[in-house]
This record gives structure tokens, C-alpha cells and sequence, in this order.
């Protein structure tokens, strides 16, 4: 007979974006070993907007790079659009990674040789769409980041602002459910910051894409449903009055 605590936890795995259970990060150098955090729990509902704040060193960005299979865990398990990543081959985890998961970071990581355009193609290029719907979806999301005028033009030739739109519109060609963005403003100015912060969150809102987003900014946070710390190996919810 199944046990209906287990048959509640299935469902939540299945129906969150993202849902980690008992996560544990250990690095080990020699006879030293450092315990980022144990036994940490996390779930992100679809269209779900989250915030986590932290010192720094307090392994935020680590948290989000096995959130997003780029890590491995010590122990625990992340489940990712319902998979179970550790059961997954390494190349099955890159798949899963490009469709379900869109990547924003603080510095916009485009490839230099390539145009805004291109850059943006890559992701649904590599996951086997033709090139003609690759580069009509492509420029669609280039458009609705206010870039439709430099869609020809190299990293080079962008702004920082810019750069990071385009990032923004990179992690989103593939429609995924989830995007994953450490201080993804961290590097623009106020003014800046303010308007791709607006932006990832008119884009969540029109495509249903659940955010989570690492920052430093408690205005920002502020706007997300949801506020989590990392403090000590363990998150922990922060109440509106304390952001």
C-alpha cells in the first residue's frame, strides 16, 4: 500500500519547476573540507518569481549552479521539470538544461564572434530547430528587449545595458521554465539595472517563466513573490518587513 506522505511528495517533484530535497554541498581540499550547506529544501512553483539574498560566501551562487545541473550534490537530490537529475546521463542533463532552464549571470557571457542575433539563435540552434524559425524567434525576443535596431551588431558594439538584454533574451529563446539569474544586474548602473530588472519581470509575467533570481538589491527582491536567505548552510523565508 502506498504511503500518501510519499504520494504528496511525487506530486510536488512533478508539478514545481524546480524542487531540491535534502541538498548538501561539501568541498574537500587535502584534510580540509568545507560544508557549504546540508539538508537544505527548496521548491519553485510554475510562473513563480524568488528572491535569494545572502552574504557573500554564503554559497548563493553554488545553490544556483546545482539548482541548474552545472554541480553535483553531496547528497540530496534536485528535480528539474519533474526529472530526477541524478538519474539522468551527462548528455540528457544537457538537454534537459537547455530546454527547461534559461541562464542570466552578472556578466552576459555572449560569444564575442557572433551578432546579437546569433547569439541568440544558439540555444534553440543546438537544440535542432531549423534556422529560419531559430532566427524568426530570435529576432521576436531581440524586439521585445528594445535591441530590433541591433540585431546585426557584435558584444563589442552593445552597451552594457544592452549586453545584458540580450543575455536576458538568450535565456528565453527557448521558452523555458525556469530562469536562473545570479546579481544578473550586478555589473549596471542604477538606472540600468532597474530597467532589465522591469524587463525580466514583464517577460515572466507575459511567459509564464518562473524566476530566481540571486541579488544583493533588496528593492529588487521586494518585487519577487517570494524573499529566501541563505544564511548558514540554510534558507529560510524573509518576512516583507525585513527586506
Amino acid at each position: 500500500m502506498s504511503n500518501p506522505a510519499d504520494s504528496i511528495r511525487d506530486s510536488i517533484r512533478n508539478t514545481a519547476v524546480i524542487h531540491c530535497d535534502g541538498l548538501a554541498k561539501t568541498y574537500s581540499e587535502g584534510s580540509l573540507r568545507t560544508h557549504v550547506f546540508h539538508d537544505l529544501h527548496l521548491e519553485v512553483a510554475r510562473g513563480e518569481t524568488v528572491a535569494i539574498l545572502g552574504a557573500s560566501g554564503a554559497g548563493k551562487s553554488t545553490l544556483l549552479h546545482l539548482l541548474g545541473g552545472l554541480d553535483v550534490p553531496t547528497a540530496g537530490e534536485v528535480y528539474v521539470d519533474g526529472h530526477r537529475m541524478s538519474r539522468l546521463s551527462d548528455a540528457a542533463r544537457g538537454q534537459l538544461r537547455n530546454r527547461a532552464l534559461g541562464f542570466v549571470y552578472q556578466f552576459h557571457h555572449l560569444l564575442p564572434e557572433f551578432t546579437a542575433l546569433e547569439n541568440v539563435m544558439l540555444p534553440v540552434l543546438l537544440g535542432g530547430m531549423e534556422h529560419d524559425d531559430a532566427e524568426a524567434q530570435a529576432r521576436g525576443l531581440l524586439e521585445s528587449v528594445g535591441l530590433s535596431h541591433r540585431l546585426d551588431h557584435k558584444p563589442g558594439e552593445l552597451s552594457g545595458g544592452e549586453r545584458q538584454r540580450a543575455a536576458v533574451a538568450r535565456a528565453l529563446v527557448n521558452k523555458p521554465a525556469c530562469v536562473l539569474g545570479d546579481e544578473p544586474t550586478g555589473n549596471l548602473d542604477e538606472k540600468t539595472a532597474a530597467t532589465v530588472f522591469e524587463l525580466m519581470l514583464s517577460l515572466n509575467r507575459e511567459q509564464g517563466t518562473s524566476l530566481v533570481l540571486v541579488t544583493h538589491a533588496r528593492s529588487m527582491a521586494r518585487k519577487l513573490d517570494r524573499v529566501l536567505e541563505l544564511h548558514e548552510g540554510k534558507l529560510r523565508e524573509v518576512s516583507p518587513d525585513e527586506v
